[in-house]
């Protein structure tokens, strides 16, 4: 005959095996639902496979990726890094505004991507040393001429 300590001692191993199970579930759900974002390198492949049309919002997305990096390597003091990674966010911008003034898409999102990021450099600005703050200058300066020249493609003058 069991007793009341038998009784306990399966009751506690029928709650270990169904609390095993449901973190192995919550593991597996959270496993499949968070999305895994795509890598610069990942994002920079893309780009010379996608077409004319689908390139400028590949290269926002890793000009605003380039942009998280150049934050994290100027707050760690890596300026040679973070100058790197400024070199990409331009030079990824202008692809933008390239591709999207050629195939007429996504100018309105690159122009709205663009001036986050002309915004984000400002912040970054005012948190590094004077004499890192040249190349993030330039870097506003040509992020501004691409909205300019985003605006210009999307709103063009005497067009009535």
């Amino acid at each position: 005959m069991l007793g009341v300590g038998d009784f306990f001692r399966v009751g506690q191993r029928r709650a270990s095996a169904a609390g095993l199970l449901l973190v192995a579930i919550v593991i597996s759900l959270t496993a499949r639902a968070a999305p895994v974002e795509p890598t610069v390198e990942e994002l920079k492949a893309k780009v010379a496979a996608a077409s004319v049309g689908d390139r400028a919002h590949l290269c926002v997305q890793i000009a605003q990726k380039q942009l998280v990096a150049t934050d994290k390597f100027y707050a760690g003091g890596e300026i040679e890094k973070a100058q790197a990674a400024l070199i990409d966010v331009v030079a990824f911008s202008e692809l933008a505004r390239d591709y999207s003034i050629q195939s007429h898409k996504y100018q309105k999102q690159t122009e709205i991507g663009v001036r986050s990021m002309a915004r984000k450099l400002a912040d970054i600005k005012h948190l590094v040393g004077h004499d890192d703050q040249a190349p993030i200058q330039d870097a506003m300066n040509r992020l501004q001429r691409v909205r300019d020249d985003l605006l210009a493609a999307m709103f063009p003058k005497g067009v009535k």
